[in-house]
């Protein structure tokens, strides 16, 4: 069975026109049994995390000072989210569905989490709608559980990887690769096992044959028994962040090639989220939707 995490406190009250369209996490649910995808037992609610988990990525020092609401202004500006406590349990608890999802992945060849992909996370600090990478959270889960020895992080989202990638610079058990849009954000980017920087209009056809070729070239070297995809959507034409020409059908061709490679070396994988900013959230929940289809299909 497909499981996937999910839990109300997804979305988050924002204030009025912030640009995160959090009402994805509400409608893609919703969509998925509407189109009969899934049904209600596909779903599970992961709790809070321990913060044992938390701190075996992140720093005793930004940890506390999250928990405790006591980071800068400035700090709290780099997160583009207003702080409280409320949004703090909403993260943990996103880490512990990413962390369940993989658990679950281990039993059934894949699984997912509706929300997730937090990629811009460092070990100190929030960034870019991410206060706690829930990827590399992940990843040392099993990691320290011996449940993985090499990870494979691939990170699709049109905006670089970086906190992921200064996570684990120089582990050779994560390999991160991260496709992104080669002028977008992050302005300073870090330096990931594997990155390509895509320039910006680039469409199906060229994006998609990039990207076979930098998986070829990973998997000749390295050989994971566990994935971890950050599937975002913001590489869409229609997205106001993204820059790249992708359409919805190449989307889908992205999602169904890596869920393939994964499927047929037999390895598990767990899908995360990661960003979407269409104008038009409907377009946004589409896209997401797409990859619990595909799932679906190549796995049940």
């Amino acid at each position: 069975m497909l499981k996937i995490a999910f839990s109300p406190i997804y979305k988050h009250p924002l204030p009025e026109n912030h640009r995160f369209p959090m009402e994805k996490y509400e409608l893609l649910p919703g969509q998925l049994l509407y189109e009969d995808i899934v049904k209600e037992d596909n779903f599970f609610e992961p709790k809070p995390l321990d913060e044992k988990w938390i701190l075996n990525t992140h720093t005793k020092e930004y940890w506390t000072k999250l928990r405790h609401l006591s980071l800068s202004k400035s700090e709290v500006r780099a997160t583009g989210f207003p702080l409280s406590k409320e949004l703090v349990d909403r993260e943990i608890t996103i880490l512990n569905g990413s962390v369940q999802a993989a658990v679950y992945a281990l039993q059934h060849g894949i699984a997912m989490n509706i929300a997730g992909g937090t990629h811009h996370a460092y070990a100190d600090r929030g960034e870019g709608f991410c206060l706690l990478n829930d990827i590399a959270v992940t990843a040392n889960y099993l990691i320290e559980n011996k449940l993985s020895n090499k990870v494979l992080v691939i990170d699709l989202d049109v905006h670089q990887g970086n906190g992921t990638a200064s996570i684990f610079a120089g582990k050779p058990d994560v390999f991160t690769f991260s496709m992104h849009g080669e002028k977008n954000y992050p302005m300073r980017k870090e330096v990931s096992d594997l990155d390509y920087a895509v320039p910006d209009g680039t469409g199906d056809e060229v994006y998609l044959k990039i990207l076979h070729s930098q998986l070829e070239i990973i998997l000749k070297d390295f050989s994971p028994d566990f994935i971890i995809y950050q599937c975002g959507v913001d590489v869409l034409k229609s997205d106001k962040l993204g820059r790249l020409a992708m359409s919805i059908e190449g989307v889908k061709n992205r999602d169904a090639f890596v869920l393939g490679i994964a499927k047929s070396l037999k390895v598990p994988i767990i899908c995360c989220m990661g960003g979407g900013y269409s104008p038009n959230v409907a377009k946004i929940v589409e896209a997401h939707t797409q990859v619990y289809r595909l799932a679906q299909d190549l796995y049940f």
